[in-house]
């Protein structure tokens, strides 16, 4: 088995359309659009399986990566800080610096990352929307330049036969 087998690409391998088409009949080329659903199947399979658990990871995330989830944790959190608390200062500092890193920061500090990246990865989605409307447009430019040329070529290609025919 090579080494770049489909099983052993990465789902951003899996998205990449080779380039040297596009390098040879650019006026064929087609732009296209890749968004996180385009590569769903890619990461967990198209099978029944892969939809659910790539169904599921998105449920849970989509309901963990909120601000309210964030909220909910943080009361969690502090229904065990008065025992801590009392623990903590009769001298057991393990008891107070374990319920604030395990308790409190990864509870709370989760659903905030994840808000976080929620927000980052909204706006690489639209400026990947953007940036495909004006490369598309780039791309229509750039096939009527391409015509455009292949017509003055012709032309030429015709004044220099007058020419040469001297007429």
């Amino acid at each position: 088995m090579s080494l770049h087998s489909e099983e052993q690409r990465t789902p951003r391998e899996q998205t990449r359309v080779p380039s040297a088409p596009v390098k040879v009949s650019p006026t064929e080329h087609v732009p296209r659009l890749v968004t996180s659903r385009d590569v769903n199947a890619q990461v967990h399979g198209t099978g029944p399986i892969g939809r659910f658990n790539t169904r599921l990871a998105v449920a849970i995330t989509k309901s963990v990566g909120t601000m309210w989830a964030a909220y909910l944790f943080a009361l969690i959190a502090l229904v065990s800080l008065p025992a801590a608390l009392g623990s903590f200062l009769k001298g057991d500092t393990v008891t107070g610096i374990t319920w604030l890193s395990q308790s409190f920061l990864q509870l709370v500090l989760l659903p905030i990352i994840m808000v976080g990246q929620n927000v980052i990865s909204a706006s690489q989605d639209a400026r990947a929307e953007a940036d495909h409307e004006t490369l598309t447009a780039l791309h229509t430019i750039n096939v009527r330049q391409l015509q455009i040329l292949e017509q003055q070529q012709k032309i030429l290609e015709l004044l220099e036969r007058r020419t040469a025919s001297g007429g």
